[in-house]
């Protein structure tokens, strides 16, 4: 069989599934050990019987155990960067980039070219903390964790891509209450305890990284109400939270941060996902 009948005999199967087409082509890139434009060039060649093995083996975790491809092929892309993943991390989603981007956006706004300390709370994979490091050598970071194998792929990430973070294990911000920061960024976990969440999501994903309390806000008000001990007179806060939630979120910053600019900005499907906190700027952008 050609890789060309093979791909689509497969992303087939996907679509009678419900699953997405996508995963097969990145599972068959994987497995097959190529990059996109080798692939193509190969699409006319037979496929190898070693690719058609180990793809089948782990075709089958992605069809009938439920298994996300990031898992089974143990990376997922977040900022054009290769993380590591699996069970003990939340796979990198698109709306978290568009966080890292305007606080990337902000620094350039606010502090630009000067250093500035970072923190990141509940780093998880590292995306967050490692993709500020590399993009913005002017940023100092470090980041905090509750889970020790979380840090443990986040440690591999920094060191895999080269990324200058210092990591620290313990509830939210309880590591770094010694240390004064110009920003702080955050993606808690904020889905309601009773909210349904697609099984692919709660059956793999650590659920200690998913759910924020009875409400969703139960680490935003941890967070917030510690977060003057640490901020420095001018600093940002940005944070990610549920589309649903606005309100709720900007009402906690304002309690905390009274004298503040408090906004909130959608993502790139129109949703309330980032808010932020901008204190002891004159110059308001």
């Amino acid at each position: 069989m050609k890789y060309k009948e093979f791909l689509e005999k497969y992303q087939t199967q996907a679509v009678e599934r419900g699953l997405e087409e996508s995963a097969i082509l990145l599972l068959l890139l994987h497995e097959s050990k190529l990059s996109s434009a080798e692939l193509y060039l190969k699409m006319n060649d037979q496929i190898e019987q070693n690719v058609i093995d180990s793809f089948e083996e782990d075709v089958k975790k992605y069809f009938n155990d439920n298994v996300p491809i990031q898992y089974i092929i143990g990376t997922s892309c977040f900022y054009g960067y290769d993380f590591n993943v699996n069970e003990n991390v939340l796979i990198p989603r698109y709306e978290t980039e568009e966080l890292v981007e305007n606080v990337l956006f902000l620094y350039d706004d606010y502090f630009k070219p000067n250093d500035v300390d970072v923190v990141d709370i509940g780093t998880g994979s590292g995306c967050i903390s490692c993709t500020l490091a590399l993009e913005e050598p002017h940023m100092h970071v470090c980041a905090t964790d509750i889970s020790f194998e979380a840090l443990g792929v986040a440690r591999e990430n920094a060191l895999k891509l080269d990324a200058k973070v210092d990591f620290y294990q313990g509830n939210m911000l309880e590591p770094v209450m010694d240390k004064k920061f110009d920003i702080l960024v955050s993606n808690p976990p904020y889905i309601p305890a009773s909210e349904n969440v697609d099984p692919l999501v709660k059956d793999n994903e650590p659920n200690i990284a998913l759910f924020g309390g009875d409400d969703g806000l139960k680490f935003y008000h941890i967070i917030l109400s510690n977060a003057p001990k640490i901020m420095k007179d001018k600093c940002i806060l940005g944070f990610e939270h549920g589309y649903n939630k606005t309100q709720e979120i900007e009402a906690i910053c304002k309690e905390y941060f009274p004298d503040a600019r408090i906004y909130t900005k959608k993502d790139l499907q129109g949703r309330d996902r980032m808010t932020f906190v901008i204190r002891g700027f004159n110059n308001e952008k």
